[in-house]
Protein backbone atom coordinates (compact mmCIF):
# COMPACT_ATOMS: atom_id res chain seq x y z
CA UNK A 1 0.00 0.00 0.00
CA UNK A 2 1.21 3.46 -0.87
CA UNK A 3 -1.03 5.66 1.26
CA UNK A 4 -0.92 6.42 4.98
CA UNK A 5 -3.83 4.67 6.76
CA UNK A 6 -4.50 7.80 8.80
CA UNK A 7 -6.15 9.43 5.81
CA UNK A 8 -9.90 8.98 5.95
CA UNK A 9 -12.49 9.16 3.16
CA UNK A 10 -16.25 9.25 3.60
CA UNK A 11 -18.24 8.08 0.57
CA UNK A 12 -21.83 9.29 0.18
CA UNK A 13 -23.93 6.72 -1.67
CA UNK A 14 -23.61 2.94 -1.98
CA UNK A 15 -24.37 2.58 -5.66
CA UNK A 16 -21.86 1.11 -8.09
CA UNK A 17 -19.75 4.26 -8.22
CA UNK A 18 -19.65 4.79 -4.47
CA UNK A 19 -18.80 1.18 -3.68
CA UNK A 20 -16.13 1.10 -6.39
CA UNK A 21 -14.58 4.32 -5.07
CA UNK A 22 -14.52 2.99 -1.51
CA UNK A 23 -12.90 -0.25 -2.62
CA UNK A 24 -10.35 1.53 -4.83
CA UNK A 25 -9.38 3.93 -2.04
CA UNK A 26 -9.14 1.18 0.56
CA UNK A 27 -6.79 -0.74 -1.74
CA UNK A 28 -4.62 2.39 -1.79
CA UNK A 29 -4.44 2.46 2.01
CA UNK A 30 -7.24 4.89 2.82
CA UNK A 31 -9.58 4.23 5.71
CA UNK A 32 -13.09 4.45 4.25
CA UNK A 33 -16.73 4.41 5.23
CA UNK A 34 -19.68 4.33 2.85
CA UNK A 35 -22.86 6.08 3.97
CA UNK A 36 -26.13 4.92 2.38
CA UNK A 37 -29.54 6.33 3.33
CA UNK A 38 -31.35 3.08 2.44
CA UNK A 39 -31.61 0.53 5.21
CA UNK A 40 -30.21 -2.32 3.07
CA UNK A 41 -28.59 -2.88 -0.31
CA UNK A 42 -31.60 -4.62 -1.81
CA UNK A 43 -31.18 -6.37 -5.18
CA UNK A 44 -32.86 -3.59 -7.14
CA UNK A 45 -32.42 -2.75 -10.78
CA UNK A 46 -32.19 -4.93 -13.84
CA UNK A 47 -29.61 -5.66 -16.53
CA UNK A 48 -26.31 -3.79 -16.71
CA UNK A 49 -23.57 -3.72 -19.36
CA UNK A 50 -19.93 -3.95 -18.32
CA UNK A 51 -17.78 -3.14 -21.34
CA UNK A 52 -14.06 -3.92 -21.78
CA UNK A 53 -13.04 -0.48 -20.50
CA UNK A 54 -14.88 -1.10 -17.22
CA UNK A 55 -13.58 -4.68 -16.95
CA UNK A 56 -10.05 -3.27 -16.99
CA UNK A 57 -11.01 -0.90 -14.20
CA UNK A 58 -12.52 -3.80 -12.24
CA UNK A 59 -9.24 -5.68 -12.69
CA UNK A 60 -7.67 -2.87 -10.67
CA UNK A 61 -10.14 -3.72 -7.90
CA UNK A 62 -9.52 -7.47 -8.05
CA UNK A 63 -13.00 -8.15 -9.45
CA UNK A 64 -12.55 -8.42 -13.20
CA UNK A 65 -12.57 -12.21 -13.38
CA UNK A 66 -15.55 -12.48 -11.05
CA UNK A 67 -17.57 -10.29 -13.40
CA UNK A 68 -16.27 -12.03 -16.53
CA UNK A 69 -17.67 -15.27 -15.13
CA UNK A 70 -21.14 -13.83 -15.80
CA UNK A 71 -20.53 -13.51 -19.53
CA UNK A 72 -23.02 -15.33 -21.73
CA UNK A 73 -22.33 -16.42 -25.29
CA UNK A 74 -23.53 -13.54 -27.46
CA UNK A 75 -22.89 -14.47 -31.09
CA UNK A 76 -24.15 -12.10 -33.76
CA UNK A 77 -26.07 -8.97 -32.80
CA UNK A 78 -28.24 -7.09 -35.24
CA UNK A 79 -30.02 -3.77 -35.59
CA UNK A 80 -33.52 -4.22 -37.03
CA UNK A 81 -36.69 -2.43 -38.03
CA UNK A 82 -39.96 -3.23 -36.22
CA UNK A 83 -40.85 -5.46 -39.20
CA UNK A 84 -37.83 -7.62 -38.36
CA UNK A 85 -35.85 -6.53 -41.41
CA UNK A 86 -32.17 -6.36 -40.54
CA UNK A 87 -30.42 -3.03 -41.05
CA UNK A 88 -26.96 -3.94 -39.79
CA UNK A 89 -25.19 -6.66 -37.90
CA UNK A 90 -21.97 -7.20 -36.04
CA UNK A 91 -20.19 -10.05 -34.32
CA UNK A 92 -19.79 -9.65 -30.57
CA UNK A 93 -16.76 -11.93 -30.81
CA UNK A 94 -15.15 -9.26 -32.99
CA UNK A 95 -15.36 -6.78 -30.12
CA UNK A 96 -13.86 -9.36 -27.75
CA UNK A 97 -10.96 -10.02 -30.11
CA UNK A 98 -10.27 -6.34 -30.66
CA UNK A 99 -10.45 -5.24 -27.01
CA UNK A 100 -9.44 -8.39 -25.18
CA UNK A 101 -12.78 -8.80 -23.41
CA UNK A 102 -16.45 -9.29 -24.16
CA UNK A 103 -19.21 -6.92 -23.15
CA UNK A 104 -20.58 -8.65 -20.06
CA UNK A 105 -24.25 -8.12 -19.24
CA UNK A 106 -25.43 -9.08 -15.78
CA UNK A 107 -27.91 -8.05 -13.12
CA UNK A 108 -26.97 -4.77 -11.44
CA UNK A 109 -27.32 -6.42 -8.04
CA UNK A 110 -24.56 -8.90 -8.92
CA UNK A 111 -22.04 -6.12 -9.49
CA UNK A 112 -23.17 -4.29 -6.34
CA UNK A 113 -22.74 -7.47 -4.29
CA UNK A 114 -19.29 -8.14 -5.77
CA UNK A 115 -18.12 -4.65 -4.79
CA UNK A 116 -19.71 -4.68 -1.34
CA UNK A 117 -18.23 -8.09 -0.52
CA UNK A 118 -14.69 -6.72 -0.93
CA UNK A 119 -15.08 -3.71 1.35
CA UNK A 120 -13.29 -3.73 4.71
CA UNK A 121 -15.39 -4.99 7.61
CA UNK A 122 -17.60 -2.25 9.02
CA UNK A 123 -17.04 0.13 6.13
CA UNK A 124 -20.64 0.06 4.88
CA UNK A 125 -23.12 2.04 7.00
CA UNK A 126 -26.74 1.92 5.90
CA UNK A 127 -29.97 3.46 7.13
CA UNK A 128 -28.75 7.00 7.72
CA UNK A 129 -28.76 10.08 5.52
CA UNK A 130 -25.70 12.33 5.58
CA UNK A 131 -25.32 15.88 4.29
CA UNK A 132 -22.33 18.00 3.41
CA UNK A 133 -21.84 20.74 5.98
CA UNK A 134 -18.44 22.05 4.84
CA UNK A 135 -16.48 21.04 1.72
CA UNK A 136 -13.20 21.91 3.45
CA UNK A 137 -10.15 23.32 1.73
CA UNK A 138 -6.37 22.96 1.75
CA UNK A 139 -6.22 23.89 5.43
CA UNK A 140 -9.25 22.18 6.97
CA UNK A 141 -11.09 18.87 6.49
CA UNK A 142 -14.52 18.42 5.00
CA UNK A 143 -17.45 17.93 7.38
CA UNK A 144 -20.55 15.77 6.97
CA UNK A 145 -23.64 15.97 9.15
CA UNK A 146 -24.68 12.44 10.13
CA UNK A 147 -27.37 11.03 12.45
CA UNK A 148 -24.57 10.58 15.01
CA UNK A 149 -23.27 14.14 14.71
CA UNK A 150 -20.58 15.89 12.64
CA UNK A 151 -18.04 13.71 10.83
CA UNK A 152 -14.76 15.17 9.59
CA UNK A 153 -12.93 13.64 6.64
CA UNK A 154 -9.80 14.25 4.63
CA UNK A 155 -11.92 13.46 1.56
CA UNK A 156 -15.61 13.21 0.75
CA UNK A 157 -16.64 11.26 -2.35
CA UNK A 158 -20.12 12.32 -3.46
CA UNK A 159 -21.62 9.38 -5.33
CA UNK A 160 -25.17 10.38 -4.49
CA UNK A 161 -26.63 9.99 -7.94
CA UNK A 162 -28.51 11.97 -10.56
CA UNK A 163 -30.26 14.21 -8.01
CA UNK A 164 -27.07 14.75 -6.01
CA UNK A 165 -27.67 17.18 -3.17
CA UNK A 166 -23.90 17.53 -2.83
CA UNK A 167 -23.55 18.67 -6.43
CA UNK A 168 -26.21 21.28 -5.83
CA UNK A 169 -24.28 22.62 -2.85
CA UNK A 170 -20.95 22.73 -4.67
CA UNK A 171 -22.30 24.17 -7.94
CA UNK A 172 -25.53 26.04 -7.12
CA UNK A 173 -25.56 27.85 -10.48
CA UNK A 174 -25.47 24.66 -12.55
CA UNK A 175 -28.87 23.94 -14.18
CA UNK A 176 -28.87 20.32 -13.01
CA UNK A 177 -30.49 17.33 -14.74
CA UNK A 178 -32.54 17.74 -17.91
CA UNK A 179 -35.18 15.34 -19.19
CA UNK A 180 -33.70 13.47 -22.15
CA UNK A 181 -37.08 13.13 -23.84
CA UNK A 182 -37.68 9.43 -23.24
CA UNK A 183 -38.80 6.90 -20.71
CA UNK A 184 -37.30 3.43 -20.38
CA UNK A 185 -38.41 -0.04 -19.33
CA UNK A 186 -36.15 -2.87 -18.14
CA UNK A 187 -36.80 -6.42 -17.03
CA UNK A 188 -35.28 -9.91 -17.02
CA UNK A 189 -37.19 -12.97 -18.24
CA UNK A 190 -36.38 -16.68 -18.57
CA UNK A 191 -34.73 -17.42 -21.89
CA UNK A 192 -37.26 -19.43 -23.88
CA UNK A 193 -36.16 -22.82 -25.18
CA UNK A 194 -36.29 -23.60 -28.88
CA UNK A 195 -36.86 -19.95 -29.78
CA UNK A 196 -34.56 -18.05 -32.11
CA UNK A 197 -33.78 -14.88 -30.18
CA UNK A 198 -33.38 -11.52 -31.94
CA UNK A 199 -30.16 -10.43 -30.23
CA UNK A 200 -29.52 -6.72 -30.51
CA UNK A 201 -31.82 -3.74 -30.91
CA UNK A 202 -34.90 -2.87 -32.92
CA UNK A 203 -35.45 0.81 -33.73
CA UNK A 204 -38.85 2.20 -34.61
CA UNK A 205 -40.27 5.72 -34.73
CA UNK A 206 -39.09 7.30 -31.49
CA UNK A 207 -38.85 3.91 -29.80
CA UNK A 208 -36.60 0.87 -29.39
CA UNK A 209 -36.51 -2.62 -27.91
CA UNK A 210 -33.31 -4.47 -27.03
CA UNK A 211 -32.65 -8.10 -26.10
CA UNK A 212 -29.43 -9.44 -24.56
CA UNK A 213 -28.81 -13.03 -23.39
CA UNK A 214 -27.63 -13.41 -19.80
CA UNK A 215 -25.96 -16.30 -18.04
CA UNK A 216 -28.16 -18.94 -16.38
CA UNK A 217 -30.69 -19.01 -19.25
CA UNK A 218 -32.03 -15.52 -18.68
CA UNK A 219 -32.75 -12.72 -21.11
CA UNK A 220 -32.42 -8.98 -20.46
CA UNK A 221 -35.13 -6.94 -22.16
CA UNK A 222 -35.11 -3.17 -22.36
CA UNK A 223 -37.18 -0.62 -24.23
CA UNK A 224 -37.49 3.13 -24.60
CA UNK A 225 -40.04 5.52 -26.05
CA UNK A 226 -39.98 9.27 -26.57
CA UNK A 227 -42.86 10.58 -24.51
CA UNK A 228 -43.54 13.39 -22.01
CA UNK A 229 -42.01 12.86 -18.54
CA UNK A 230 -43.94 11.46 -15.62
CA UNK A 231 -46.09 9.06 -17.63
CA UNK A 232 -47.25 5.72 -16.27
CA UNK A 233 -49.38 2.87 -17.58
CA UNK A 234 -53.02 3.93 -17.09
CA UNK A 235 -53.82 0.63 -15.35
CA UNK A 236 -50.52 0.49 -13.44
CA UNK A 237 -49.36 -2.52 -15.46
CA UNK A 238 -46.13 -1.61 -17.27
CA UNK A 239 -45.92 -5.00 -18.96
CA UNK A 240 -49.28 -4.26 -20.54
CA UNK A 241 -47.96 -0.83 -21.54
CA UNK A 242 -45.01 -2.50 -23.27
CA UNK A 243 -47.38 -4.75 -25.19
CA UNK A 244 -49.56 -1.78 -26.17
CA UNK A 245 -46.51 0.01 -27.55
CA UNK A 246 -44.53 -2.90 -29.02
CA UNK A 247 -47.01 -5.75 -29.42
CA UNK A 248 -47.18 -5.18 -33.18
CA UNK A 249 -43.43 -5.52 -33.69
CA UNK A 250 -41.96 -8.67 -35.21
CA UNK A 251 -42.09 -12.04 -33.46
CA UNK A 252 -40.93 -13.16 -30.98
CA UNK A 253 -40.65 -9.71 -29.34
CA UNK A 254 -44.31 -9.61 -28.19
CA UNK A 255 -44.01 -13.13 -26.74
CA UNK A 256 -40.84 -12.19 -24.87
CA UNK A 257 -42.45 -9.06 -23.44
CA UNK A 258 -45.54 -11.01 -22.41
CA UNK A 259 -43.30 -13.40 -20.45
CA UNK A 260 -42.22 -10.62 -18.08
CA UNK A 261 -43.45 -10.53 -14.50
CA UNK A 262 -45.45 -7.27 -14.28
CA UNK A 263 -43.98 -6.62 -10.83
CA UNK A 264 -40.45 -6.91 -12.24
CA UNK A 265 -40.82 -4.38 -15.07
CA UNK A 266 -39.00 -1.19 -14.11
CA UNK A 267 -40.00 2.08 -15.72
CA UNK A 268 -37.87 5.19 -15.35
CA UNK A 269 -37.75 8.49 -17.15
CA UNK A 270 -34.30 9.23 -18.55
CA UNK A 271 -32.57 12.35 -17.26
CA UNK A 272 -29.05 13.56 -17.98
CA UNK A 273 -26.58 16.28 -17.09
CA UNK A 274 -26.61 17.76 -20.58
CA UNK A 275 -24.51 20.72 -19.41
CA UNK A 276 -21.11 19.49 -18.18
CA UNK A 277 -20.00 20.67 -14.77
CA UNK A 278 -17.15 23.18 -14.63
CA UNK A 279 -15.18 20.77 -12.41
CA UNK A 280 -15.61 17.48 -10.58
CA UNK A 281 -14.49 18.79 -7.20
CA UNK A 282 -14.63 21.65 -4.74
CA UNK A 283 -12.45 21.78 -1.67
CA UNK A 284 -12.01 18.21 -0.44
CA UNK A 285 -15.15 16.88 -2.14
CA UNK A 286 -15.04 14.82 -5.33
CA UNK A 287 -18.11 14.13 -7.47
CA UNK A 288 -18.33 10.71 -9.10
CA UNK A 289 -20.66 8.71 -11.35
CA UNK A 290 -24.13 10.11 -12.05
CA UNK A 291 -23.53 12.92 -9.56
CA UNK A 292 -20.82 14.17 -11.91
CA UNK A 293 -21.94 13.15 -15.41
CA UNK A 294 -25.33 11.41 -15.62
CA UNK A 295 -25.80 10.31 -19.23
CA UNK A 296 -28.38 8.61 -21.39
CA UNK A 297 -28.14 4.79 -21.49
CA UNK A 298 -27.77 4.32 -25.23
CA UNK A 299 -24.09 3.40 -25.18
CA UNK A 300 -24.33 1.27 -22.02
CA UNK A 301 -21.63 3.37 -20.34
CA UNK A 302 -23.20 4.92 -17.24
CA UNK A 303 -21.94 2.36 -14.71
CA UNK A 304 -18.76 1.79 -16.74
CA UNK A 305 -17.81 5.44 -16.43
CA UNK A 306 -18.50 5.41 -12.68
CA UNK A 307 -16.09 2.49 -12.21
CA UNK A 308 -13.50 4.29 -14.32
CA UNK A 309 -13.98 7.37 -12.11
CA UNK A 310 -13.29 5.28 -9.02
CA UNK A 311 -9.95 3.85 -10.12
CA UNK A 312 -8.74 7.18 -11.54
CA UNK A 313 -9.69 8.99 -8.33
CA UNK A 314 -7.82 6.44 -6.20
CA UNK A 315 -4.83 6.63 -8.54
CA UNK A 316 -4.48 10.37 -8.05
CA UNK A 317 -4.97 10.07 -4.30
CA UNK A 318 -2.38 7.31 -3.86
CA UNK A 319 0.49 9.64 -3.03
CA UNK A 320 1.11 11.82 0.04
CA UNK A 321 0.43 15.15 -1.69
CA UNK A 322 -2.41 17.63 -1.02
CA UNK A 323 -5.91 16.29 -1.55
CA UNK A 324 -7.10 19.36 -3.46
CA UNK A 325 -4.29 19.04 -6.01
CA UNK A 326 -5.04 15.35 -6.48
CA UNK A 327 -8.73 16.13 -7.04
CA UNK A 328 -7.83 18.71 -9.67
CA UNK A 329 -5.84 16.04 -11.54
CA UNK A 330 -8.77 13.62 -11.21
CA UNK A 331 -11.12 16.15 -12.81
CA UNK A 332 -8.65 16.97 -15.55
CA UNK A 333 -8.55 13.25 -16.43
CA UNK A 334 -12.24 12.51 -16.15
CA UNK A 335 -14.23 15.57 -17.22
CA UNK A 336 -13.17 15.58 -20.90
CA UNK A 337 -13.66 11.83 -21.31
CA UNK A 338 -17.05 11.61 -19.65
CA UNK A 339 -18.26 14.67 -21.57
CA UNK A 340 -17.37 12.96 -24.86
CA UNK A 341 -18.91 9.62 -23.88
CA UNK A 342 -22.11 11.41 -22.82
CA UNK A 343 -22.19 13.34 -26.10
CA UNK A 344 -21.78 10.11 -28.07
CA UNK A 345 -24.72 8.56 -26.22
CA UNK A 346 -26.80 11.70 -26.81
CA UNK A 347 -26.10 11.48 -30.55
CA UNK A 348 -27.43 7.91 -30.62
CA UNK A 349 -30.49 9.04 -28.67
CA UNK A 350 -31.24 11.70 -31.29
CA UNK A 351 -31.22 9.08 -34.03
CA UNK A 352 -33.61 6.82 -32.14
CA UNK A 353 -35.88 9.78 -31.35
CA UNK A 354 -36.67 10.48 -35.02
CA UNK A 355 -40.38 10.04 -35.78
CA UNK A 356 -41.38 11.49 -39.13
CA UNK A 357 -41.52 8.89 -41.91
CA UNK A 358 -39.00 10.75 -44.06
CA UNK A 359 -36.48 11.18 -41.22
CA UNK A 360 -36.84 7.54 -40.12
CA UNK A 361 -36.42 6.31 -43.70
CA UNK A 362 -33.26 8.40 -44.10
CA UNK A 363 -31.90 7.14 -40.78
CA UNK A 364 -32.58 3.52 -41.66
CA UNK A 365 -30.96 3.94 -45.06
CA UNK A 366 -27.87 5.40 -43.41
CA UNK A 367 -27.76 2.53 -40.91
CA UNK A 368 -28.13 -0.01 -43.71
CA UNK A 369 -25.21 1.58 -45.55
CA UNK A 370 -23.17 1.41 -42.36
CA UNK A 371 -24.10 -2.24 -42.10
CA UNK A 372 -22.28 -2.86 -45.37
CA UNK A 373 -18.98 -1.82 -43.80
CA UNK A 374 -16.54 -4.59 -42.88
CA UNK A 375 -17.07 -5.84 -39.34
CA UNK A 376 -13.59 -4.64 -38.40
CA UNK A 377 -14.49 -1.05 -39.29
CA UNK A 378 -17.53 -1.14 -37.00
CA UNK A 379 -15.45 -2.57 -34.18
CA UNK A 380 -12.71 0.03 -34.63
CA UNK A 381 -15.23 2.86 -34.46
CA UNK A 382 -15.81 2.00 -30.81
CA UNK A 383 -12.12 2.14 -29.91
CA UNK A 384 -12.10 5.63 -28.34
CA UNK A 385 -14.69 4.43 -25.83
CA UNK A 386 -13.83 0.75 -25.28
CA UNK A 387 -10.04 0.86 -25.57
CA UNK A 388 -9.59 2.98 -22.43
CA UNK A 389 -6.85 1.83 -20.07
CA UNK A 390 -6.53 2.61 -16.34
CA UNK A 391 -3.75 5.01 -15.36
CA UNK A 392 -0.34 3.60 -14.60
CA UNK A 393 2.04 4.73 -11.90
CA UNK A 394 3.78 7.11 -14.30
CA UNK A 395 0.96 8.24 -16.54
CA UNK A 396 -2.68 9.18 -17.03
CA UNK A 397 -5.48 6.98 -18.28
CA UNK A 398 -5.62 6.30 -22.02
CA UNK A 399 -8.78 6.87 -24.03
CA UNK A 400 -10.99 9.67 -25.27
Amino acid sequence: MTQSPERYAAVVGAGIGGLAAALALSRRGWRVTVHERAATLDPVGSGLSVAPNALRALDQLGLGDRIRAHAAAQGEAALRRPSGRRLARTSTEGFARAYGDPIVVLHRAELVAALADRLPAGALRTGGAVHLADPGDAHRPAVLETPDGPLTADLVVAADGLRSATRGQLFPDHPGPRYAGCTSWRTIVPRPARTRLPRGETWGRGALVGTVPLAEDRLYLYAAAWTPPGGRAPDGDERAELLRRFGGWFAPLPTLLAAADPAAVLRNDVWELADPLPAFHRGRVALLGDAAHAMTPFQGQGACQAVEDAVVLAHHLAGPGPVAAALARYGADRLPRTTRVAARSRQVARLIALRTPLAVAARDALLALGGLLPDGAVVRAAAPMLDWRPPTADGAARGI
